[in-house]
């Protein structure tokens, strides 16, 4: 399975209003592939390029990335427990649409990506999981600027995704 055709996955609104709006989804079906070798999810592969890189560091600049799987894991079930308690305040279910983003390296084991793959199964309606073409320990040159570890990170904002989705065109 598919984290979801590419084309109808329901992107940050920004996005979807955005001339880019196509060539960010072309970018995001050019390739796919499974977490782990038995997983069931396929997730869009990603060059760390250049444009990337410095839009994920001004993304931790202002504060909207988390680092780790934990600390992802973490966020993304305090957000759903909040969405759930609004959804039974005012009667209504929040929209299906990507707010997060999960990118992770190509490095980790087997149990890490299995680890990711459940992460983003609970999550499907709102986290988009990317698999950068890049080691951790590049990612954390690139985005910390030491020499430091980084398997995921996640832009945990709707403004941080659709400025990370857009560098994509660049």
């Amino acid at each position: 399975m598919v984290q979801g055709d590419v084309q109808e996955l329901r992107l940050p609104r920004q996005i979807e209003l955005d001339a880019r709006c196509a060539a960010i989804r072309g970018v995001l079906a050019a390739r796919t592939r499974r977490l782990w070798r038995d997983g069931a999810l396929e997730v869009p592969v990603l060059a760390l390029t250049d444009a990337l890189g410095a839009e994920l560091r001004a993304v931790l600049g202002r504060g909207q990335l988390r680092r780790g799987l934990e600390a992802a894991v973490g966020a993304l079930e305090a957000e759903h427990q909040g969405l759930v308690a609004v959804g039974r305040q005012t009667g209504r279910q929040s929209g299906e649409r990507i707010s997060r983003l999960c990118l992770v390296a190509s490095d980790g084991a087997e149990r890490f990506y299995r680890q990711v793959e459940r992460c983003l199964a609970t999550h499907a309606t709102r986290v988009l999981g990317c698999l950068l073409e890049v080691d951790s320990g590049t990612l954390g040159k690139v985005v910390y600027r030491r020499d430091t570890a980084v398997k995921l990170i996640l832009a945990d904002h709707k403004d941080a995704v659709s400025a990370v989705l857009r560098s994509l065109a660049r």
